[in-house]
């Protein structure tokens, strides 16, 4: 009898086992759904011209090398109808940085047939509810074709069948997914023939340098024209701001400065441009020797250079001092309004939030310059999406996604290579590709308020690193990360990147 209840025990267990293998295997071979398109047609008038355009909202299936689908890439593309000469008709890829973050911003702030309009001078937030959706008069849909990609884990992107996060999210991961979505893209569309460039803020400077890099191997090398790069990250160094990290207490000042200026705290007998030009030399000829001498600087320099680096944020020589010279962002974000209880925003130093604690190290209600226009560019989108482009999916669409910057890859080598820890740089990778292309024109878009990429990291960074300076096109506006918030660096960015691609 107890020999009986053993085998009854034994082969229940072999059953249930059975049972999980072949659920286990069910699941290792769950279908992949067709791939989502949404096609709608439309009209708008850029460059003074009337164009007819086809928005194509669809999946795209990346595979591996046993051609199975294993991530899907969501895109938007507007394309013009009617164009028969692909030589003639340049394509601009878009995408936004993050890590994480999706292409809505630049989508609905800058290149889409639609924006959305917050307020022009940081005076207000974006409220609740309706937001203002208009036609983007300064678009650019009259002189190239638009393709707005999400990386893998934002936007509706995401990995299917045997695909794993962790192929993606990473630097060489994430330029290589980019890379191959783009040729996939010119090869379904016939392209190949057409002027190609890219368009990429923040991190998606970083992966424009990258893509361009790996556009150039696997055996089917895809030479682009140029590269737009608003807000350029290629070097880390310049952009953390951390302790005991001197290129960011160089780079990071003459924003202050600029930030300084715009809240009347500093330089007002001077225009912005005169008063960062001052700043700027103050900080190659002095204070660059002053903080490379560290320990070994004289009481009477150290009192020298705090007051001028007074002079130049208005914060306190006493503040100055007791941070032995070296302000970090968070903190100036703090200290600059603080008579007034307020902090400024880090994207962009214009926002004011009006903190609760008056001294937490940094601002400790999240930045005002993206908490006041986050909510009007994501229903902008949402609405955009399902109320003009028909699109209607089974699930939402992630406009940015913390986990991706949890667990992204930061190693610029492979795994099976030693590496240590160092300042993410893709530059050499740029001066590398602009030497073997030697028609690559590259455009920077530099806001003076920008507090998290700084305008003199742009300029610190093209003018080394095997770069060829006279091939960058320098821009400037009086707006900060995303200056396409402020109307006049809107209309003056549309136009660069028109002038920029037109010639």
């Amino acid at each position: 009898m107890i020999f009986s209840k053993k085998v009854i025990i034994l082969l229940s267990l072999i059953l249930l086992s059975g049972s999980i293998f072949s659920q286990e295997k069910k699941e290792e071979s769950k279908p992949i759904p067709k791939p989502e398109s949404f096609i709608t047609n439309h009209q708008v008038t850029n460059g003074g011209k009337k164009i007819s355009y086809k928005a194509i909202a669809s999946e795209t299936y990346l595979k591996n090398k046993s051609n199975e689908p294993v991530a899907s890439i969501w895109s938007v593309a507007y394309i013009k109808e009617g164009e028969t000469n692909q030589k003639k008709r340049p394509i601009t890829f878009v995408f936004n940085g993050g890590p994480g973050s999706a292409s809505m911003w630049l989508h609905m702030g800058l290149f889409g047939p639609e924006v959305v309009k917050v307020n022009s001078d940081a005076k207000e937030d974006d409220g609740a509810a309706p937001y203002d959706l208009v036609t983007n008069d300064h678009g650019l849909l009259d002189i190239t074709d638009i393709v707005f990609i999400d990386p893998v884990g934002t936007g509706y992107s995401r990995v299917v069948g045997k695909g794993k996060v962790e192929d993606y999210w990473g630097l060489n991961e994430d330029a290589a997914s980019i890379a191959m979505f783009m040729r996939q893209w010119i090869t379904d569309n016939n392209r190949w023939f057409s002027p190609k460039y890219i368009a990429g803020e923040s991190f998606g400077t970083t992966r424009a340098a990258a893509v361009a890099n790996a556009l150039e191997g696997n055996g089917q090398n895809m030479a682009l024209n140029g590269l737009i790069l608003i807000s350029q990250a290629l070097d880390y160094a310049g952009s953390t701001s951390a302790h005991h990290n001197i290129t960011s207490y160089l780079t990071y000042l003459p924003s202050m400065a600029a930030t300084a200026w715009y809240h009347k705290k500093a330089g007002q007998e001077k225009t912005l441009e005169s008063f960062v030009e001052e700043c700027r030399n103050f900080t190659y000829n002095s204070y660059a020797p002053i903080l490379y001498k560290g320990s070994f600087v004289t009481e009477d320099d150290k009192n020298k250079t705090a007051e001028k680096l007074s002079y130049f944020t208005s914060l306190s020589k006493e503040y100055i001092l007791k941070s032995n010279l070296r302000i970090l962002m968070p903190r100036f974000q703090k200290e600059l309004l603080s008579d007034q209880g307020l902090a400024v925003g880090r994207l962009d130093g214009r926002f004011m939030g009006k903190e609760i604690d008056q001294l937490s190290d940094g601002p400790h209600l999240g930045d005002p310059s993206s908490y006041q226009i986050s909510s009007a560019y994501t229903s902008a989108l949402n609405h955009y999406f399902a109320s003009v482009l028909n699109v209607k999916m089974d699930r939402p669409y992630l406009t940015s996604n913390r986990e991706i910057g949890r667990k992204w890859n930061w190693r610029t080598v492979s795994k099976e290579q030693y590496w240590e820890p160092t300042a993410v740089s893709v530059s050499s990778k740029l001066a590398e590709t602009m030497r073997r292309n030697t028609e690559m024109k590259v455009m920077v878009a530099n806001g003076y308020y920008d507090l998290i990429c700084p305008f003199f990291d742009a300029e610190f960074t093209f003018s080394r690193n095997g770069i060829d300076w006279k091939k960058i096109e320098m821009k400037y506006y009086e707006g900060g990360h995303m200056m396409y918030t402020h109307e006049p660096d809107f209309i003056k960015l549309s136009n660069d990147i028109r002038a920029f691609i037109s010639n």
